[in-house]
């Protein structure tokens, strides 16, 4: 007897943490700031009373909080400490990891992934394609932000201010292709903001090209860059297709580092 009212206890504490876990889903995804305790009972068809329970268990450890005004819940401070606990712990590097090589095997090319160092930024991993001409890159060695598709991503989706600071410095020509004159160069990273990704032909490296995207985090800042690179004549021909493979690969990577995607965003990459 005593072992089935054991497992009776556990399987009610098993539906009550399930319930209230539909509570907070449900927080998470109403656009409204606010939501009643009728409001959340009818959307999950749970009674008042039990959703009554739920939210006075959650209000008193913080997680939701009540307006005494309209007595209407919303989610609470300990919500924000723990969703900026577990970015904390998010290695972008682990997270990109596997994103990397299925995009490489998706477009058949090399799939690098950067992280900047102030005015500069360097590649940290790379995946290349089991093919016999292909695009390598030195892993550790710093990269100017206005030179290449990679660099450019990073550039694009800077603030406007550290955008505005690194334009007053003078742009060294890394290659003949390298755009050196601000105002150009302003003009590209505003496209490249608009559309979601850069691209290169030979303007880091002579006869390379690649597109590329920042992942971001959830205030739209880049905390790295994803690219796909090959040989210039042969990306020439394939940016569409490695830019949609691309796009939707940062997009995965950004959801996982905190960033909310618009609704239609997760297949374009425009």
């Amino acid at each position: 007897m005593a072992s089935e009212n054991g497992r009776q206890t556990t399987g009610n504490t098993a539906v009550t943490v399930e319930r209230a876990a539909d509570v907070l889903l449900l927080f998470a995804s109403s656009t409204a700031p606010r939501l009643g305790v009728t409001e959340i009972a009818n959307t999950l068809g749970l009674s008042k009373a039990a959703v009554h329970r739920i939210l006075s268990s959650l209000r008193n450890k913080g997680i939701v909080e009540l307006d005494p005004v309209s007595r209407r819940y919303a989610l609470g401070p300990v919500i924000m400490s723990l969703g900026l606990t577990y970015l904390d712990k998010l290695d972008v590097r682990k997270v990109a990891e596997p994103e990397l090589v299925g995009l490489s095997r998706a477009t058949n090319e090399t799939a690098t992934l950067s992280v900047r160092t102030g005015h500069s930024r360097v590649y940290v991993d790379q995946v290349t394609p089991d093919r016999e001409v292909l695009m390598s890159v030195q892993i550790g060695i710093p990269h100017p932000l206005h030179a290449g598709g990679s660099s450019k991503a990073f550039l694009a989706f800077l603030p406007d201010e550290e955008i505005d600071r690194y334009l007053e410095e003078p742009l060294r020509k890394v290659t003949p292709a390298t755009i050196t004159d601000p105002r150009k160069l302003r003009r590209e990273l505003v496209q490249i903001r608009e559309r979601g990704w850069a691209q290169s032909l030979g303007e880091r490296q002579t006869g390379a090209g690649s597109v590329a995207a920042p992942i971001l985090d959830y205030r739209d800042y880049p905390l790295a860059v994803v690219s796909v690179c090959g040989p210039a004549e042969r990306m020439a021909t394939e940016v569409d297709m490695c830019a949609e493979n691309l796009v939707a690969a940062t997009n995965r990577m950004s959801v996982r580092m905190g960033r909310t995607l618009d609704p239609g965003t997760e297949k374009s990459p425009s």
